[in-house]
């Protein structure tokens, strides 16, 4: 008897594989590290974290919280922010958490809200620069849109890009760069007396592993030479996020402030609900088994 490949795939044995692989995949999604389970407390210790209405924000939000930290949630939406400050204080019993409002697409909301922390708080302990965007709208996000490169069909059967519109902000610049890179890069630069004095210290900013297919264009803080298909923005301002945090590491070395970049891993968040259905759909069907839950 002649053998084919197609044997292989009409096989029983085969969708048995295939679905115990399936099953034990999904068992996997989920990290077997407990962070309930880590003894450091941060009582007395005050943090911000930006983008903390959703998505990886929240839930570093909700850790430091649960570990009696005072928690500033810095989000560019009062209904959403709101509605995570209940949610986190419910959940964690902690009622030090707080909500301030904040655009990091806007310079000037970043001035507006770094005085007031300033003005404020007597400590800083914590800056994690988690919010950000990906082609143009800003979302809390953080994860690889380059798993899913795809193209959709237009009335007029063109192909056009599935990633979002670039678009100028109020200070002229690119609103990827913008959200990702200059208004984190202002932040952190207004608070950072206030972290020193503060010391121990640390600041986390969000990137990406993403950031290897990126490049160094300084046009591309105007919006200029830019293509916008999929993560192509959003993997120029991961790199620049990397470049920046090396630099001010080492300018921070011996003040007692840390400053360290981080890949998060692929995280199931709303961080699609701008894209095309298609996209959304074949993300959550491709994330259900190989992602892990925010």
């Amino acid at each position: 008897m002649n053998w084919q490949w197609s044997d292989m795939y009409s096989h029983p044995l085969w969708m048995v594989s295939a679905a115990i692989l399936a099953i034990i995949v999904r068992a996997q999604r989920k990290a077997p590290w407990n962070p309930r389970a880590c003894p450091v407390k941060l009582k007395g210790k005050t943090a911000i974290v930006t983008g903390a209405n959703t998505g990886i924000g929240k839930f570093i939000a909700l850790d430091f919280a649960r570990r009696g930290a005072r928690v500033i949630l810095a989000c560019r939406s009062e209904a959403r922010g709101t509605a995570a400050l209940q949610e986190i204080r419910e959940s964690t019993g902690n009622q030090n958490v707080h909500l301030r409002l904040l655009d990091t697409s806007s310079l000037d909301s970043v001035r507006k809200f770094a005085a007031r922390i300033v003005e404020e708080e007597k400590e800083l302990h914590m800056l994690v620069n988690n919010a950000g965007a990906s082609g143009g709208m800003p979302i809390s996000l953080s994860l690889h849109l380059s798993y899913i490169h795809l193209y959709v069909h237009t009335n007029q059967g063109l192909l056009i890009p599935t990633g979002l519109p670039s678009k100028i902000t109020a200070d002229g610049l690119e609103i990827t760069f913008a959200t990702n890179h200059v208004g984190p890069f202002l932040l952190t630069s207004l608070l950072l007396d206030l972290l020193k004095e503060s010391a121990p210290a640390r600041i986390v900013n969000v990137s990406s592993m993403n950031h290897w297919k990126g490049e160094v264009n300084f046009h591309h803080f105007r919006g200029h030479n830019l293509k916008h298909v999929m993560d192509a923005a959003y993997n120029q301002t991961k790199l620049h996020n990397v470049i920046w945090t090396n630099e001010l590491a080492r300018r921070l070395q011996g003040t007692g402030v840390t400053a360290n970049s981080v890949h998060p891993g692929v995280v199931m968040t709303d961080v699609m609900r701008n894209y095309n259905f298609i996209i959304r759909f074949l993300f959550n069907l491709v994330g259900f088994f190989f992602f892990k839950v925010s």
